[in-house]
């Protein structure tokens, strides 16, 4: 596996965690969890807080959009590609061959006793 691919795939892992994280430190309709670090609160306001988290998680969402496209370009050079159409026709000219019933063959003839 490519390196740079492994390490922007771990990237895109933690930042993921860390957007979970905000996400629930977010105050919602009833409070969330940003309601329980009242210091924080006071200190930086209730508005400041909730615009610093919200900024917050955009900026995690579009660096993990664009991590994302830049880890698809990083393996397109090095692995075998495969054509899908090529395998569709291939699969279409080639014959099935059912199982054919077996042949019907006549009774066997009966010999009458000879008496």
């Amino acid at each position: 596996m490519n390196t740079i691919f492994l390490i922007l795939t771990i990237t895109i892992v933690i930042a993921s965690v860390l957007l979970t994280i905000v996400v629930l430190l977010q105050s919602g309709k009833d409070g969330g969890l940003a309601s329980n670090f009242v210091a924080a609160n006071q200190t930086f306001g209730v508005r400041q807080t909730a615009d610093a988290l919200e900024k917050f998680t955009w900026g995690l969402v579009a660096f993990i959009l664009v991590v994302s496209i830049v880890t698809s370009f990083t393996l397109g050079k090095g692995r075998a590609t495969m054509d899908v159409t090529e395998k569709i026709n291939q699969s279409a000219t080639e014959q099935v061959e059912f199982p054919t019933a077996p042949a019907m063959q006549d009774a066997p003839a009966t010999e009458t006793p000879a008496e």
